[in-house]
């Protein structure tokens, strides 16, 4: 089963728990805090470094920051964000 990115991260802000920054997101990463990390294609390379320091599930939107900003309903751009609990989404089933 396919699972649209956009459909799922849409429904997990509504219903469950998402940090949305690149401050933020490496913070839940270190704390052991995120489930899943979505990255904009264009996400500044040393966020993407640091991020790989740690063992948690990455998936790259297929879009801007700009775009994944719009996706998440925030009139500003967002590099990275962290999925802390999906709530009724099926977020987590994404390969």
């Amino acid at each position: 089963m396919k699972v649209d990115l956009s459909k799922a991260l849409r429904r997990a802000l509504k219903t469950g728990v998402v940090y949305l920054g690149s401050k933020r997101t490496i913070k839940a990463v270190r704390d052991g805090k995120a489930k899943l990390v979505v990255i904009a294609k264009n996400c500044p390379e040393e966020v993407m470094e640091k991020l790989k320091n740690y063992d948690v599930k990455m998936v790259t939107y297929d879009g801007t920051n700009m775009e994944l900003g719009a996706i998440c309903g925030k009139p500003f751009s967002v590099a990275a964000l962290a999925v802390i609990d999906e709530g009724e989404s099926e977020i987590l089933n994404i390969k």
